[in-house]
């Protein structure tokens, strides 16, 4: 029951969340322009995957940034949830845009046609998009591993670490698939 009278409170978080404020908003231009800019990439023949995998991590790191804006905590788990939900509306509106598919052969179990053994059309730019989002949620530990070691913190060391990890793993992508 307590549950319950939750509910309408956490609704009118997310209705009022979800409505912009100045320097807080998610703006749709901004996810138009990252959009353009990854159409942009992929004409000039910069891997779907590749572009995906940028847009991932910009998205994630956009969502991060404007839950840890919102001072006042309302539902547990505010942060996560907010991020989560900045990072989606970043990356499916670009999917329409950016088509590619690869096949996923598995053969560990049984015959063809089951769930452990088929063919499977993985879409590029999600995997990209998920695999981004993984690499700068990684590199804020990374970079606290590294401040550990050294004992203090180089400026600007998070955003190096994001970006060389994005950069390397962007050139091998870029170069295997």
């Amino acid at each position: 029951m307590k549950n319950i009278t939750k509910l309408p409170l956490l609704l009118f978080s997310i209705i009022f969340l979800t409505i912009p404020k100045l320097a807080l908003a998610h703006c749709p231009l901004c996810v138009a322009g990252a959009g353009a800019l990854a159409v942009l990439a992929a004409s000039l023949g910069v891997s779907t995957i590749v572009v995906g995998l940028f847009i991932g991590a910009f998205s994630l790191a956009l969502g991060i940034w404007i839950a840890r804006s919102i001072r006042k905590k309302i539902i547990k788990f505010q942060n996560v949830f907010i991020s989560l939900i900045i990072a989606i509306s970043t990356i499916v509106p670009i999917m329409p845009l950016i088509k590619e598919y690869r096949p996923l052969y598995l053969d560990i179990y049984g015959k063809y046609g089951t769930v452990l053994h088929n063919t499977y059309a993985l879409n590029l730019y999600i995997v990209g998009a998920i695999l981004g989002s993984i690499l700068f949620f990684a590199s804020q530990y990374l970079s606290d591993y590294l401040t550990k070691l050294r004992g203090k913190k180089l400026p600007f060391q998070s955003m190096i670490v994001a970006f060389s990890l994005l950069v390397i793993f962007g050139i091998i992508l870029q170069l295997t698939i």
